[in-house]
């Protein structure tokens, strides 16, 4: 599977650590930076993944920062990009069950190294249900309908 990965600078090193361990499971890594650990802002690496998952470079997206919620955010401003911040492995798996979540959303300061990973196996493995979901998953991609 092809996966891109993208933080901030409080991020940088569960990016490397996810990034080395994609590899090895031979997936084809785009490390969509920064390179150093020097200060970023989030937004930017946010905008940079969204704009690599919706050109179709990747098939799945990681995003990551200190809570991993402004991240997030910055991610699901795109409309090709549903982003779902979990920080255990059954959220992971209903982001894409639910929701054809393309892009997870993990915070570095809230968790570690092996449930980064459990989060990403369950991301990477589950299947998209669509039925009942696949109506509510086109919404997210339109424009809002005014509240009545």
């Amino acid at each position: 599977m092809r996966i891109a990965i993208a933080s901030d600078h409080s991020a940088i090193k569960l990016k490397a650590e996810l990034a080395a361990w994609l590899t090895g499971e031979r997936h084809e890594v785009a490390d969509l930076g920064p390179e150093s650990g020097e200060r970023v802002d989030y937004p930017d690496y946010g905008y940079k993944l969204a704009e690599h998952i919706a050109s179709g470079q990747s098939d799945r997206g990681i995003a990551l920062c200190g809570t991993g919620i402004g991240i997030s955010i910055a991610v699901n401003r795109h409309p090709a990009c549903r982003c779902a911040l979990v920080s255990e492995p059954v959220s992971a798996g209903l982001s894409r069950e639910h929701n054809d979540a393309n892009v997870i959303a993990l915070g570095a300061r809230l968790i570690g190294l092996d449930m980064a990973m459990a989060c990403v196996t369950v991301f990477l493995a589950t299947a998209f249900a669509s039925g009942r979901h696949g109506p509510r998953v086109e919404k997210l991609g339109a424009a809002p309908v005014p509240a009545t």
